[in-house]
């Protein structure tokens, strides 16, 4: 009877073991990352500046480019201009100045107002600007809304006018 006791014992042992095995490969490899192209930082905060900073980077697996560069901002400077003028005490100059930005000029005719020609101001500069349409600092605007209303009506012999026609027109003034 002590021989059962003991295999009883022994399967019971059996059923609660389990056993479990675990293999683990592992390849490190111990190669430096490439270099970074990092894009140059370009600061012109707190100056008195009419540029702009522009700057940009590209990093390849091989091959990085970084580069950088400021940009002239025209109106910065045209705006500065026009206050040193006001400020000397130079007003007609000083709209001059912002005159030479279309937008203004076609907002200054808009207002009654038009910009100064040649010393010429109100409706002396008027009529020197209708004259003179190839100084307009909007002249290509101008003269393109002026060709697209003038193409296809009549001359005075009756014929349809062509693009080239009302092109001479406008550069003679109306």
């Amino acid at each position: 009877m002590n021989e059962n006791k003991n295999t009883s014992d022994n399967t019971n042992r059996n059923i609660n073991e389990s056993k479990s095995e675990q293999t683990i490969n592992q390849n490190i490899k111990t190669e430096a990352p490439p270099a970074s192209a990092i894009a140059p930082s370009i600061m012109s905060y707190s100056q008195d500046l009419c540029t702009v900073g522009r700057s940009g980077a590209f990093q390849g697996q091989v091959f990085g480019l970084s580069a950088g560069r400021t940009v002239r901002d025209e109106n910065c400077e045209r705006l500065k201009l026009s206050k040193y003028l006001y400020d000397t005490g130079m007003k007609v100059a000083a709209v001059s100045v912002l005159c030479l930005d279309p937008r203004v000029f076609k907002s200054m005719m808009m207002a009654g107002t038009p910009c100064p020609y040649f010393g010429k101001i109100g409706d002396e500069a008027k009529v020197a600007w209708a004259a003179n349409p190839k100084d307009r600092p909007d002249y290509k605007e101008a003269k393109d809304s002026y060709v697209s209303k003038c193409r296809g009506t009549l001359n005075e012999e009756g014929l349809r006018k062509t693009r080239g026609t009302c092109v001479k027109e406008f550069n003679k003034g109306s």
